[in-house]
């Protein structure tokens, strides 16, 4: 009911056009030489006073500084048009960041058309962020450099069939925006240091369908800062990132509520696949998440509940169910990792064991991965120094104050799956394969209670025993198939109690 309900008000509000006006008829040159945001800015006004419309971008290239979108007003850009970002951050304005295209408690509005809007934001990133020093995590300085689009406060918008390309920051921000359609668009961003493909903050009722998105920081994030972010729908999308591919978090103060994803692929990612983590107080709950294609990825599936925020109790994750997934996880060159901008990169971390952890007291809560296929590279026969071994299970960190990222915890004790402080935690169907070697368990949960795993089939065998379980209460195992080893499929430590194994 939820999804036919948005649908049905997209295509009202996408079937509602005024009259056309042209930016051409207001002044603008579109030779790319001069500054065409004044005559931009008439057009829309223009468009405005009048009841709302289109303003035409015809074929060719008009730089720009900040412009304000107008109730009831469409830019459309034409194929052959392009808008240019200034590279002078005198032409820009701010409402709570420097943008492009900003709009702030207006409504009916949108960008269409098969044009690019181009940020050219390699020259402001490198002066505000540049000046590091290597291997040193630098001052983002997000504040002080402009994103293509952000829109505030405002309702029934439509982002469609555009490409955006090259943002000093993020592309693209809606904040506490209600009823937002973002259908068919293009993002290619690595001019700078934390450029998110698209960022939803604190939105009801949206709706981003079929977008290719390739994006040095995370490609397509959720965000919770002053509302909670709601009744989201994400369908048909391609994900790349240098970073995450989908995110729920980092920022978490409120929450995230009724998500539904479906039909991704995800290629090239250097984190995670699926990221969803709470921790600044906000509470997650009723997200499904299903049909994920991921290759060439670093991480499957991340779940954090943390407590970065010490001004606010934890949150809570719960009624998660993710399913219906195949992942890569490779053991590739960190060489072919090279997509950043010329100042920076982060350190490339492969081979990230899938996690679910909460912190003590405060656990992760109904979560159900199902159908899910994950075949990894495999980290070699023999331990490290580094690494978190099962005869040392308990000294693996905790971190809950820490910025949560999937390779936060180092190198696990299990390679295919690794879940701590879990309740009523379900793994159906789930199938991992190594595809060289790797000495570890493939699933290691410890702190659980009301456990179901059924039809669990692990392909592989390293020196560990395959599964093992660590205070774990109110468990059963059934119809799971283990290779045979002429030792114990499951080893229960600490204090196991009621486990069932059928």
């Amino acid at each position: 009911m939820l999804l036919m309900r948005m649908v049905l008000t997209f295509a009202m509000i996408v079937g509602v056009h005024g009259k056309d006006v042209s930016v051409l008829d207001f002044g603008a040159s579109g030779t790319g030489r001069s500054l065409d945001h004044g005559a931009m800015q008439k057009a829309i006004d223009a468009a405005a006073a009048a009841g709302g419309g289109r303003v035409v971008f015809p074929p060719g290239t008009y730089l720009s500084g900040s412009i304000a979108l107008r109730s009831g007003v469409t830019l459309h850009l034409e194929k052959g048009a392009t808008i240019l970002g200034s590279t002078d951050l005198k032409h820009y304005r701010r409402l709570n960041f420097l943008a492009l295209i900003t709009s702030h408690g207006q409504k009916n509005i949108g960008i269409t058309g098969e044009g690019v809007i181009n940020g050219q934001g390699k020259p402001i990133a490198d002066s505000v962020v540049g000046p590091i020093k290597p291997g040193r995590y630098p001052d983002a300085g997000e504040s002080k450099r402009p994103v293509i689009i952000n829109f505030l406060n405002c309702r029934d918008i439509t982002i469609k069939d555009v490409t955006l390309t090259q943002s000093a920051c993020w592309v693209q921000y809606y904040r506490d925006c209600e009823r937002l359609l973002i259908e068919n668009i293009k993002v290619r961003t690595l001019a700078a240091f934390t450029n998110d493909g698209l960022d939803i903050d604190g939105c009801r009722d949206v709706v981003v369908r079929g977008c290719d998105i390739d994006s040095q920081d995370d490609a397509l994030c959720l965000k919770s800062t002053r509302r909670m972010c709601e009744n989201v729908l994400i369908e048909n999308c391609r994900l790349r990132s240098s970073c995450n591919a989908f995110k729920l978090g980092t920022a978490s103060f409120k929450g995230f509520r009724n998500i539904r994803v479906r039909n991704l692929e995800i290629h090239d990612t250097y984190l995670s696949g699926i990221t969803l983590q709470s921790v600044d107080g906000g509470v997650i709950e009723n997200i499904h998440i299903s049909g994920v294609r991921m290759k060439t990825t670093n991480n499957p599936i991340f779940i954090r509940l943390g407590q970065r925020n010490e001004k606010a109790p934890p949150g809570r994750i719960r009624h998660v169910t993710i399913e219906d997934v195949e992942a890569e996880i490779p053991n590739r060159p960190k060489a072919e990792m090279n997509k950043f901008p010329s100042y920076w990169r982060h350190a490339c971390t492969t081979l990230i064991t899938g996690s679910i952890t909460g912190i003590p007291q405060h656990p992760v809560e109904d979560v159900t991965l199902r159908n899910i296929q994950i075949t990894y590279g495999g980290i070699g026969r023999t331990p490290r120094e580094d690494h978190h071994l099962l005869e040392r299970l308990t000294e693996v960190p905790e971190l809950a104050e820490n910025y949560p990222e999937s390779k936060m915890f180092g190198v696990l004790p299990a390679w295919g799956l690794y879940c701590r402080h879990v309740r009523g935690l379900t793994l159906d169907r789930i199938t991992l394969r190594v595809s060289g070697e790797d000495y570890r368990a493939a699933i290691v949960i410890d702190d659980a209670k009301d456990l179901k795993l059924d039809r669990l089939r692990i392909h592989s065998l390293g020196k560990e025993t395959p599964l093992v379980l660590h205070d774990v209460k109110e468990a059963t195992i059934s119809n799971s198939a283990f290779p045979p080893s002429g030792r114990r499929p499951i080893d229960q430590r600490g204090s196991c109690e009621n486990v069932e194994i059928r």
